[in-house]
């Protein structure tokens, strides 16, 4: 996922790209809790980043303001 694509989506577009990774995050913990081999550790780093880089953007997107 690149900065420069989701500065380009709306603030709905934001809200639906960081709902689902929240549930891919979910998914991925609750496979990791039955089977910690069929998850590999880069998969939740990589959703984590990506969440920080969504919140970031909406963040921006808002003028810096606290929510």
């Amino acid at each position: 996922m690149n900065v420069s694509e989701l500065r380009d989506k709306s603030e709905q577009e934001l809200r639906d790209e960081l709902l689902a990774l929240r549930r891919e995050q979910f998914n991925l913990r609750m496979q990791q809790g039955v089977n910690p081999d069929a998850v590999r550790g880069d998969q939740v780093t990589k959703v984590r980043r990506n969440i920080a880089r969504v919140k970031t953007v909406m963040n921006e997107n808002r003028g810096g303001e606290k929510s």
